[in-house]
């Protein structure tokens, strides 16, 4: 068998490998959080806010890995990173 075969042949299974991953995260829908809700975090992904100037309450949203590996994102509510010089 040719070499190049072999090697387009792993690429492509590599890819498809990515793909199929890349698919089970996009199906993982939020939660909202509320008071007592029970979290399994295992490891933070990311942490993002909304991307407002304004000081105060905005909403963020928090991805992570559970216990069992599996992908999780939750809303929630928070005051705003900002800057004010008083």
């Amino acid at each position: 068998m040719n070499t190049k075969a072999i090697y387009a042949a792993c690429l492509f299974a590599a890819l498809n490998i990515c793909t199929l991953s890349a698919r089970a995260e996009a199906d993982v829908s939020a939660r909202t959080y509320s008071y007592g809700t029970h979290l399994d975090i295992k490891k933070v992904v990311s942490l993002t806010q909304d991307t407002t100037n304004a000081c105060g309450i905005v909403d963020a949203q928090l991805t992570y890995l559970d216990s069992q590996n599996k992908t999780q994102v939750l809303d929630y509510r928070k005051i705003a990173d900002c800057n004010e010089d008083n």
